[in-house]
């Protein structure tokens, strides 16, 4: 058997089945045991330090304790403490974005995805690149400026130059107000070359699910294509920095494995990308298995309830501060809204998970991914953002400001990054305020943005971004950002 070792590049070194199987049974036989979960509170607890909060994280041991954990009173403090860390290094703000489904041509053989293979009733589409600037206005003109492309792998129908094409088309569309200055990439394990030629596209992060660590389960799930590689698959991440991609988004389909095992796989890949190249994944994202065309998930039996999902989601927050956390359309209002204050820094709004979707007058079904369970409009996600005292951001400055990687975590985990965030944040929230807005949202918008002005800790950031908001509202600028 493989030694762990999160410094090793080979997957079953540092994604290591002995070491979360003593892990898990480590955190079975200490779930009650108060003295040791205390210390792992306190060490998660945020602290105030000279510049800012600091927040020391957990190790994936440390951190299955506390998902093991069945004392009520300590659940309420994982609670708690994940709500103190969500605010010490994200504040109240939430940013917003779309996915965009290229194309659904895939040769893989997934279980659990309509666009598998051998799925012959949904209709394949792939974008021509005037459909892709088409659905861009559309989103454009709901207020969007930030979104994660979608494609199956497919070589023949969706190679990297389609993905290229489609980045440059997708930048280059300026529709009245409206610009996508941010396009986020899922797409398939790839090589280093064409990782370097997403980097050279101006991506921002690039995101790949595991689905699982689990490796009998993965490879179970993964019968036919490219993806079977489970290796090949888990070592993507370290490819796409050794492309120069400095911000990558990881993230497990909760429901196809037991949740405690996925749980820990993730964090050691977490802690294996701070060990080798010294950042931590930008985002971490939480989706669980949902109804899709051809796919059942009750035929998968590890599902989880509600309150386990949030759990597992507040100890993701305790043990990896400073990592950006989404949740998508596929939960509901009610489950997004509860998830928001235990560690969410992330969701996406009006999102259709159809090819060719946002075009259509109609939500289609025939060729969606899953289901989507929230379904409200983007003016309706924003404004009840605002009423349950978040402040919607469709902020990406960081991005072409050059805060990424170690530079985004270095301000990250000093707790510095309010001072750009927040400022942005209202900012951008302004624009969307003046140029997409509903009365109301946009009456509400500014009362909000009134009260968070005086949140920005430096005098001189403060009165810069209120004359900035000034400038939007008078002026027509757009596009300021810290």
């Amino acid at each position: 058997m493989a030694v762990y070792n999160p410094a090793s590049l080979k997957a079953e070194e540092f994604i290591n089945d002995g070491e979360i199987r003593e892990t898990l049974a480590y955190a079975e036989a200490n779930k009650n045991n108060i003295e040791l979960i205390d210390r792992i509170l306190e060490k998660a607890r945020p602290k105030k330090g000279e510049k800012g909060w600091v927040c020391s994280g957990l190790t994936h041991r440390e951190a299955s304790v506390l998902l093991a954990c069945e004392i009520p009173g300590k659940i309420e403090e994982i609670y708690k403490i994940a709500e103190e860390i969500k605010m010490a290094y994200y504040g109240n703000r939430i940013v917003i974005f779309a996915p965009l489904y290229l194309s659904n041509y895939c040769v893989n053989g997934c279980l659990y995805c309509p666009y598998h293979l051998k799925n012959k009733h949904i209709a394949r589409k792939k974008l021509t690149q005037d459909e892709v600037r088409s659905e861009v206005i559309a989103l454009q003109d709901m207020g969007h400026k930030r979104l994660a492309i979608e494609a199956g792998e497919d070589p023949v129908n969706n190679p990297i130059e389609y993905i290229l094409d489609c980045i440059k088309t997708i930048y280059s569309v300026h529709h009245k107000n409206g610009d996508i200055r941010r396009v986020n990439v899922n797409i398939a394990a790839t090589t280093v070359d064409n990782y370097r030629k997403l980097k050279e596209a101006g991506i921002g992060t690039y995101i790949l699910f595991q689905e699982t660590y689990h490796k009998e389960s993965y490879l179970r799930l993964h019968p036919t294509g490219p993806k079977h590689d489970y290796d090949y698959h888990t070592e993507a991440m370290d490819r796409a920095m050794e492309g120069g991609i400095d911000d990558v988004g990881l993230g497990v389909l909760f429901g196809l494995e037991l949740y405690r095992y996925e749980f820990a796989g993730l964090l050691m890949h977490a802690e294996h990308l701070e060990a080798v190249h010294g950042v931590g994944p930008h985002t971490i994202s939480v989706p669980r298995v949902k109804h899709a065309d051809d796919i059942d998930p009750d035929a998968f039996d590890n599902g989880i309830d509600d309150e386990t999902f949030a759990k597992i989601t507040a100890c993701i927050r305790l043990a990896v501060p400073y990592t950006g956390m989404i949740i998508s359309t596929r939960e509901s209002q009610a489950v997004r809204g509860r998830l928001l204050r235990l560690g969410i820094s992330q969701i996406s709004g009006a999102s259709r998970t159809s090819v060719g979707g946002y075009t259509e007058k109609e939500r289609p079904h025939d060729t969606e991914q899953f289901d989507v369970s929230d379904q409200r409009t983007l003016d309706e996600v924003v404004r009840w953002l605002m009423e349950n005292n978040h402040v919607p951001s469709f902020c990406t400055a960081c991005y072409r400001a050059g805060r990424t990687g170690d530079r985004f975590m270095a301000l990250c985990k000093s707790g510095q990054i309010l001072n750009c965030c927040h400022p942005n944040a209202l900012m951008t929230l302004s624009e969307y305020l003046e140029d997409y807005a509903s009365p109301e949202t946009k009456k509400i918008g500014y009362e909000m943005i009134e009260r968070e002005l005086n949140r920005i800790p430096r005098e001189k950031t403060r009165e810069i971004a209120r004359q900035n908001i000034e400038d939007i509202r008078n002026s027509g600028r757009r596009d300021f950002r810290f």
